[in-house]
């Protein structure tokens, strides 16, 4: 990935959800994703109302573009920017502005080993957009100046850049040994993650600056904490411990070995509403126009079961620890984490009642 101009960006890993069809593919899996679209869309459709300026962008514009940050396959993607388009339609409509719509341009963005295939097979035929795929990390400038007019990320932002290298150090404080994540880790270790996505946000929001159009929205949607609260509370929180407590349990059993687990951390971050609060005004360009947390278990039907958890862990974790671990122990490591989730079932159920949905809305000044 290159930056604009002479800007040279430094590489950025990649952590691509599974491709294809299948049975642990993230096309079948994303039904959390899902939901957490359902659950911010009323706030979606509130600011197009009452904050999207289209008389600004107007009568000149001959089309409004929507960017998908992390769109990863689909098919929540083209539900989410389906939503977008109509409430900007009806934004204009309202206006008085209906034979000024201009055309509509969806780019379609994630890093450049995501599945574009798929994604592209399965755009929706009847769409009213011309769609467009944009490789790239979105650590990093993807777009030309002020060219965007909606800006929408939904559980994407939450990975890291990379790992922060203090975690796999053994003469570090913040070496992660035996664990998988800073759920349940010391201090120091929740602490490199944190300066790590403070960096990541850092350069997100400045890149964003550049390519949104004064008045124009963005929309993150993103696992999130409480003010105060320890992570181990939230549902990605638990699922991480007993992902951990599953490649431990292997490692002593000789089926890995623990320094593989210890050299082994998730670049995942859930920030609370006060650390998002904070990036983005010391960023400076965009004015906050929502900062919620939500407990997405209101708009998913049922409780949630293991088998479920398990699914939606493999289709989005599976890539990165094949990668680490090899292939060969996925379905072995999923089956015992299915019997964790069993076992610690009380403790799951009660965190997906936790507000663990950060949704970010904010307008560029």
């Amino acid at each position: 990935m290159s930056g604009s101009g002479s800007d040279a960006v430094a590489v950025v890993e990649s952590y691509p959800m599974n491709g294809g069809d299948g049975t642990f593919s993230y096309n079948k899996n994303s039904y959390f994703q899902r939901a957490a679209t359902n659950l911010a869309r009323a706030a979606i459709d509130e600011v197009i109302a009452g904050e999207l300026d289209v008389k600004r962008f107007s009568p000149a514009l001959t089309a409004f573009r929507i960017a998908d940050l992390g769109c990863s396959v689909g098919p929540n993607t083209f539900v989410a920017v389906q939503n977008i388009l109509e409430a900007v339609r009806r934004k204009y409509e309202s206006q008085g502005l209906a034979s000024q719509l201009p055309d509509f341009q969806v780019l379609f963005n994630d890093n450049v080993s995501n599945d574009f295939n798929t994604l592209f097979a399965s755009l929706p035929s009847d769409r009213p957009y011309y769609a467009a795929g944009v490789p790239g990390s979105f650590h990093g400038r993807l777009f030309p100046d002020a060219s965007l007019h909606f800006v929408h990320s939904s559980y994407a932002l939450h990975w890291l850049s990379k790992v922060p290298k203090e975690l796999v150090d053994p003469n570090s404080p913040a070496f992660n040994k035996g664990r998988v994540h800073y759920t349940s880790a010391p201090s120091e270790v929740s602490n490199a993650y944190t300066t790590q996505f403070t960096k990541d946000m850092a350069t997100f929001l400045s890149a964003r600056g550049e390519e949104i159009a004064s008045g124009g929205i963005m929309v993150l949607v993103m696992p999130g904490i409480a003010n105060g609260i320890p992570y181990s509370r939230i549902p990605s929180g638990v699922m991480f411990d007993l992902l951990g407590f599953s490649l431990m349990d292997m490692a002593k059993e000789g089926i890995i070995s623990e320094a593989q687990v210890d050299s082994f951390n998730l670049p995942v971050y859930a920030p609370s509403p006060d650390e998002m609060t904070a990036l983005v005004e010391s960023n400076g360009c965009f004015s906050i126009q929502r900062m919620d947390l939500a407990a997405p278990q209101s708009k998913i039907e049922d409780s949630v079961g293991g088998h479920a958890c398990m699914l939606h862990l493999r289709a989005g974790m599976e890539g990165i620890i094949s990668k680490h671990f090899g292939s060969e122990i996925i379905d072995d490591l999923f089956d015992r984490f299915l019997g964790k989730t069993k076992e610690y079932s009380d403790r799951l159920n009660s965190a997906f009642l936790q507000g663990s949905q950060l949704v970010a809305i904010l307008k560029r000044k």
